[in-house]
């Protein structure tokens, strides 16, 4: 992870966040999807299929490649275009079945959820040893409220592959909030159960600060009275203590290797502004080069003007 001055750096919305060879395809795929030609599908999927088989065996970077893959082409023909000229191609099963599942988060529920279990289905069968065909499944599971026993099934099967995986440490945190299976209890004890056994860099490091985050954002909801003081979430020892835990190691060069160590950064440096605690924020910038991402600057309105304010605030009186 490359740690650059914010200085010297444009702030942007960066999804590839410092994947060069991802962001370059998302480049090259901006260009030539314009013309909507055979030629033109061709030469994309060639494009993606190379990138998808880069680095065999990082399970954190291909999750990565694939989640900012499915958003970027949820829209697209492209995934299905593929899938249909190749039917036994798994990263072609996995990135349709992924942009169907990005599209059914936006519309409340999957177009076709046979369908995208059993293209995940024929994804694990062609590549055992693969947790992502089990991380979209995780999220089929959640969208489809499958029961808890079959939930927790798939979950086994990701961990199974990938002892600490980011996408279904961050799935699961999702399904046993009070929002969608489980409750806030259920969320305090799986964070807790993870803290106590998982490396301080893994790469679903993030878990416990996503859960304060989240919690925060489901005060700001509530809005009135409530609203006004949320800031004081930050001052509950375990808020508190979350942060604690991460403000000064995360900011370290080297210390988070992870494909979505930059998105991490973000929600400490956001969590470190919400808590008033500027100057432990100012590393936390500075490491980022300037590159923002949409959750959970968003949440407050446009995430460039979110950040690039609470980036000025941070460094106001150096």
């Amino acid at each position: 992870m490359a740690f650059l001055s914010s200085r010297r750096k444009k702030v942007r919305l960066a999804p590839e966040l410092d994947d060069q060879e991802l962001g370059r395809l998302l480049k090259s795929l901006l260009a030539t999807t314009r013309t909507g030609t055979i030629a033109t599908t061709d030469l994309c999927v060639a494009q993606i299929s190379r990138l998808l088989d880069q680095e065999p065996g990082d399970w954190d970077r291909r999750a990565h490649r694939m989640s900012v893959l499915a958003d970027y082409l949820a829209a697209s023909h492209l995934p299905r275009s593929w899938i249909t000229r190749e039917p036994r191609n798994a990263n072609a099963l996995l990135l349709q079945s992924w942009t169907q599942l990005v599209r059914g988060r936006s519309g409340g529920r999957l177009e076709s959820p046979d369908d995208v279990v059993d293209a995940c289905v024929r994804a694990a069968e062609l590549l055992p040893h693969d947790p992502t065909p089990w991380v979209v499944l995780l999220g089929v599971a959640r969208l489809e409220r499958w029961d808890q026993s079959q939930t927790f099934g798939v979950w086994n099967e990701v961990l199974a592959r990938d002892r600490w995986n980011r996408e279904a440490y961050l799935s699961m945190l999702g399904y046993l909030s009070p929002e969608e299976a489980g409750s806030r209890i259920q969320v305090l004890d799986f964070v807790d159960a993870l803290s106590a056994r998982m490396p301080a860099n893994a790469p679903c490091a993030a878990t416990e600060l996503t859960a304060q985050v989240s919690q925060y954002h489901a005060v700001l909801e509530r809005g009135g009275f409530e609203a006004l003081v949320a800031r004081n979430h930050w001052s509950h020892a375990m808020a508190a203590q979350a942060l604690d835990r991460v403000a000064h190691t995360w900011a370290q060069p080297g210390f988070l290797q992870h494909a979505r160590a930059l998105a991490d950064l973000n929600s400490l440096a956001y969590a470190l502004m919400a808590a008033d605690r500027r100057r432990e924020a100012r590393p936390l910038f500075e490491a980022l080069g300037g590159t923002v991402t949409a959750w959970p600057w968003g949440v407050g309105g446009d995430p460039v003007t979110e950040f690039d304010q609470a980036q000025r605030r941070a460094t106001a009186g150096q």
